[in-house]
């Protein structure tokens, strides 16, 4: 995923031993899906099965799938599966005919936003969303100005490709797009005022070049610059300054929302913001393509009179009836308070760990987004050993942060006490392997 620095551990032909059947398969893959693809690990992983937090290869070998937020309530949940093949089975269309499922679902998933937020626009993914929400706050503010933090990432259009420094050098660029230092977790109560000041400079050079400011896009807890959570309620500064410029402040879900913080069903709750978009996407289908943009009503207002907004997959019967089960699921199963639970024993763990050695200078994240940032001399080699090390212990992670030092561990929120375990044992194994 471009999102993290997943590049740091990635496969290189030729460095590790495939099965012949893998080796065909490599080179078919590079036959026709070309080289702009990566795989993931020294070792490329083949999974052909998923059930709740594991991964299952050909030979039947569990894997413990401890990165895959897309899957939130677990692989092939059966009441996601039973959900979108009933639905297939009777009917899928558009938006463009009366259907009670949308219309239900758009009322019981709004109940879980503030009030202000009370339109909802779906798509098929996050990029999508995030595009859709440029184009109305382009129209809205009538700016074009965007300030997204150092090592963001928002999506693969053209638009946010070049809003996503995360994607590297060669992504496109835009004279429209400001970049700011993402929070570092070591100012403490400081953070705000400092990514305050940030935004503020970034405003003055906007309007020193004569661009008016459109928005201001966060993922609320800085998935690809490093994974920052706390304090709680320190992006209120920047997003209240950015305000005042004329701007709209556009929270990114993709990674934080659906549960996965623990203390709150979205990211930009704990922050005691209220945005004036919402985009969301991964998690929200279970890996069924569904996603979605909530609104102010005023902010999509003129857009809405402007433009017509049609998009042939997005919010399709099918994806809609998905995404009612995952919702359900998250609320049915208790989701938000296990995933709290689980979150603060798991740093405990990961604390109690650090204490036994120096290989971990920091431990950060909410609920079950945790960034473990890796000590040493080559911070950026080591956690690319560690996180290879811990796939030949079947535990699947991967790497985030500028400079590739941070663990990025993101499980199904299905993780409980056992996947911990195994998970911890493991990480002691491949700490003393590297």
């Amino acid at each position: 995923m471009p999102q993290d620095q997943s590049m740091a551990n990635a496969f290189v032909p030729g460095q590790a031993i495939l099965s012949a059947g893998d080796e065909a398969l490599l080179q078919r893959r590079t036959d026709t899906l070309g080289p702009a693809y990566r795989l993931f690990y020294e070792e490329p992983f083949h999974p052909v099965r998923g059930e709740g937090v594991w991964l299952y290869d050909e030979e039947g070998t569990a894997y413990l799938d401890a990165y895959n937020n897309v899957a939130c309530v677990g692989h092939c949940h059966p009441r996601v599966v039973e959900a979108m093949a009933r639905q297939a089975s009777m009917l899928t269309t558009h938006t463009r005919y009366l259907q009670n499922n949308i219309v239900d679902f758009a009322e019981d998933f709004l109940a879980s936003f503030p009030d202000p937020l009370s339109h909802i626009m779906f798509t098929c993914t996050g990029s999508e969303a995030n595009d859709l929400a440029l184009r109305i706050a382009r129209v809205k503010t009538g700016g074009t100005g965007v300030i997204v933090t150092e090592n963001a990432y928002h999506g693969v259009t053209i638009a946010l490709a070049a809003m996503s420094p995360s994607l590297g050098a060669g992504a496109p660029k835009d004279e429209n797009v400001f970049t700011i230092p993402a929070p570092t977790g070591q100012h403490g109560e400081q953070e705000g005022e400092i990514m305050r000041a940030n935004v503020e400079k970034a405003l003055a050079t906007m309007a020193e070049r004569g661009i008016k400011p459109a928005a201001l896009y966060v993922d609320t807890i800085f998935s690809s610059d490093g994974i920052f959570s706390h304090p709680k309620g320190f992006l209120k500064p920047a997003v209240d300054a950015f305000r005042a410029a004329g701007g709209l402040f556009v929270a990114d879900e993709v990674q934080p929302g659906f549960a996965r913080t623990g203390e709150e069903m979205w990211g930009f709750i704990r922050h005691g913001v209220v945005p004036d978009m919402v985009s969301m996407g991964k998690p929200m289908g279970n890996g069924y393509p569904v996603a979605a943009l909530v609104v102010r009503p005023h902010v999509v207002a003129e857009f809405g009179e402007r433009t017509r907004y049609f998009n042939t997959f997005g919010g399709n019967t099918t994806a809609i009836a998905t995404a009612q089960a995952v919702w359900d699921i998250i609320r049915d199963e208790g989701l938000l308070k296990k995933t709290l639970e689980t979150g603060r024993a798991f740093r405990a763990d990961l604390k109690s760990l650090a204490r036994e050695g120096d290989d971990i200078c920091d431990i950060r994240g909410s609920g079950l987004f945790i960034g473990v940032q890796i000590a040493g001399d080559d911070p950026r080699g080591r956690t690319a050993r560690l996180v290879n090390a811990l796939k030949k212990k079947r535990i699947l992670i991967s790497a985030s942060g500028p400079g590739g030092d941070v663990l990025k561990i993101r499980p199904p929120l299905a993780f409980g006490a056992d996947a911990l375990d195994f998970f911890m044992s493991g990480l002691r194994e491949a700490i003393k392997d590297i």
